[in-house]
C-alpha cells in the first residue's frame, strides 16, 4: 500500500510541475491495485469476513448459519477455481505469444501470473473454512472497532 501511494504522488509531482506523465507508474499501480485487493479477500475469506447479507447469515439456529457460513465458503472457493483457471488460460495466452505490457515493456506474464496463484491461494483458504464449518481460523484477530462499539460492549 506504502509502495502504491508513493508511486502514485511521485507521478503526481511530475505530471504538475513538468506536465509530463511516468507511463510505468500507471501499470505498476494497477498490478499493485490487484495484488492488493487480492491480498486482502485472502484475509478476509481466512476470517471469515467476506461480503454477505447478515439479515440471512446471522440469523435462525446456530446450525442453519453453520450450513450458510459452509455454503457460502464453498461458492467462494468454487469462484476462486474457476478464476484461476481461466486466469491460467490467460498466463498461457501471455506466454505463447510474447505480449509484452504497454508502459514498460516488460513481459506481460510477470504481471498475469499472480492473478491464478493468489485465485488458488483464496480457493485455500475457502476451502479450508469450509472444513472448519463455516468458523473463522482460530489465530485470526478481531478488526478493531470504534469507541462506541467497544463502549456498549463493555456496559453493564
Amino acid at each position: 500500500m506504502a509502495l502504491l501511494a508513493l508511486i502514485t504522488f511521485a507521478n503526481v509531482l511530475v505530471r504538475y510541475f513538468t506536465n509530463v506523465s511516468f507511463a510505468w507508474t500507471e501499470e505498476v499501480s494497477v498490478f499493485l491495485m490487484i495484488v492488493l485487493a487480492m491480498v486482502a479477500g485472502s484475509a478476509a475469506v481466512a476470517r471469515n469476513r467476506h461480503i454477505r447479507i447478515e439479515f440471512f447469515a446471522d440469523s435462525g439456529p446456530e446450525r442453519r448459519q453453520r450450513t450458510l457460513a459452509q455454503f457460502g465458503a464453498g461458492l467462494v472457493a468454487l469462484l476462486f477455481a474457476l478464476l484461476a483457471v481461466l486466469s491460467a488460460r490467460v498466463l498461457w495466452d501471455d506466454v505463447q505469444y510474447g505480449e509484452t505490457s504497454p508502459g514498460i515493456g516488460v513481459p506481460q506474464w510477470w504481471y498475469t501470473m499472480w492473478l491464478p496463484i493468489l485465485s488458488v491461494a483464496i480457493m485455500g483458504r475457502a476451502i479450508g473454512l469450509m472444513l472448519r464449518g463455516g468458523r473463522a481460523a482460530a489465530d485470526s484477530v478481531d478488526l478493531p472497532t470504534s469507541p462506541e462499539v467497544r463502549a456498549e460492549e463493555h456496559a453493564p
